[in-house]
């Protein structure tokens, strides 16, 4: 588990993108696959964190 501006310096992109992506707000898939990769997770496991964007 880790905080909200963590995962956005880690993912290298804002606490506000994160709070809107929590809030189920759209992202580009490159800010997906930052964040993904900022967990640890694999880019296969999208569709766990993410729901059908674009």
């Amino acid at each position: 588990m880790m905080s909200k501006a963590e995962l956005a310096r880690k993912a290298d992109v804002s606490p506000i993108t994160i709070a809107r992506i929590e809030k189920g707000m759209p992202c580009r898939l490159d800010t997906q696959r930052k964040i993904l990769l900022a967990l640890e997770m694999d880019l296969s496991e999208r569709n766990r964190l993410f729901s059908d964007q674009e």
